[in-house]
């Protein structure tokens, strides 16, 4: 317990202290997470609206293969950008093997079946009454669409949150596919799991309790926005 009350003190004082290279870690954990999470709504809310709209005998395959990538594991995930991305891969020639943008595609991969899937769900629950009513009224499937995903924004929300609560504590992936360079490549998770294996661990639970209210601060803007829309 000892070990714990220092290391709350010590995070404490990391976040008084504004050192410098805690800031750089923060600031890239929080660039990588965030940008992944974009790309992975971008990507897996139109897909999961695409399959929840369509009967379910004729996505059955997909949907099964998307509910197991929502369940991958994080050095599976990472051992697969690795392959694609280093110099005897299929995309080895761009050079992002061990940069932040590796760890982005990573997190990437990771999300993205679990946002698809979520939102399917959510989609095609009340997905065939909005578009029956919708086209009922003179809408056309464009608009039949967006009616279905503008009324399906809560669940596709949570799906959002739940795709960012995974990746934002992740570490198997970024790691094998970062490196865990100080100063290019080392966030939150794997300077945690760095300065365990150096015996820090005062400095390993001040860095996890960090990583806690940076993920806690950002799912709460997430939830609010998340019941804001559910009182409209």
């Amino acid at each position: 317990m000892s070990r714990l009350f220092e290391g709350i003190l010590e995070a404490f004082q990391l976040i008084i202290s504004l050192d410098p290279d805690l800031l750089h870690i923060v600031f890239l954990s929080l660039r990588v997470s965030i940008s992944a999470i974009i790309i992975a709504a971008i990507l897996g809310v139109p897909l999961g609206a695409f399959l929840g709209l369509k009967p379910e005998k004729k996505t059955r395959f997909i949907s099964k293969m998307i509910y197991t990538f929502m369940g991958i594991p994080p050095v599976v995930g990472g051992l697969i950008i690795y392959l694609l991305l280093s110099r005897q891969g299929p995309l080895g020639v761009l050079g992002l093997l061990y940069t932040p943008s590796a760890m982005i595609i990573a997190q990437v991969l990771l999300a993205t079946p679990i946002i698809t899937g979520l939102s399917l769900v959510g989609i095609r629950a009340k997905g065939p009454e909005i578009v029956e009513t919708a086209r009922s009224l003179g809408a056309d499937s464009i608009l039949s669409t967006w009616t279905v995903v503008k009324e399906s924004r809560l669940s596709i929300l949570g799906a959002i949150i739940t795709g960012f609560s995974r990746i934002i504590a992740e570490v198997g992936a970024v790691m094998i596919v970062g490196g865990n360079i100080a100063g290019r490549t080392r966030v939150m998770t794997t300077a945690i799991v760095l300065e365990t294996r150096r015996g820090n661990f005062e400095l390993a639970i001040g860095l996890g309790i960090i990583l806690l209210i940076l993920a806690f601060v950002i799912n709460s803007l997430l939830y609010n926005i998340q019941k804001g829309g559910q009182a409209n």
